[in-house]
């Protein structure tokens, strides 16, 4: 490498952006993912348990258009420390997750991603990253007016009040 290369790679370096780091984490939790993927039976069944959180990281607007009932919103830009923090203190709580490529038939609300961008695998890795291992992701893909989960938000209301 040159005087010059180096040079330049030490001027874009920044210690706050780790590539490395974030590929050896994504393929530890790949790994982990693995068994901690559910149903919709054991979905149901968990979520109705004390304790656990059902965490949509889509964007505010598509949460409020539609999603499970019950569910918390922290849009996935919004993951950092601090927010985990506040809304999961204790690593340990049950979380359940689901995105946009496990529903289908309604593209407002859940509009479908490439398979390889799932936002279930962003939102797997990141609360990996963050320490959080009691995290188990909705497995199948739902006709969203077919699905035995429970929906709500204002797509459903303008559909009652027609």
């Amino acid at each position: 490498m040159s005087a010059a290369a180096f040079v330049l790679l030490l001027a874009i370096n920044n210690p706050a952006i780790d590539m490395d780091g974030f590929l050896r984490v994504a393929a530890d939790a790949a790994a982990y993912r693995e068994s901690h993927r559910v149903t919709e039976d054991e979905f149901l069944r968990m979520s109705a348990e004390p304790g656990t959180i059902v965490l949509d990281a889509r964007s505010h607007e598509k949460f409020e258009l539609m999603h499970i009932k019950g569910a918390v919103n922290l849009s996935f830009s919004d993951i950092s420390i601090a927010t985990l923090d506040e809304l999961l203190p204790d690593k340990e709580t049950r979380i359940l997750i689901y995105c946009n490529n496990n529903f289908r038939n309604e593209e407002r609300a859940f509009p479908g991603k490439a398979p390889y961008a799932s936002l279930n695998l962003s939102t797997y890795i990141a609360l990996y990253s963050y320490g959080y291992r009691n995290v188990y992701e909705l497995g199948p893909l739902f006709d969203v007016r077919e699905t035995k989960l429970p929906m709500e938000g204002s797509l459903l209301l303008r559909r009652d009040q027609q």
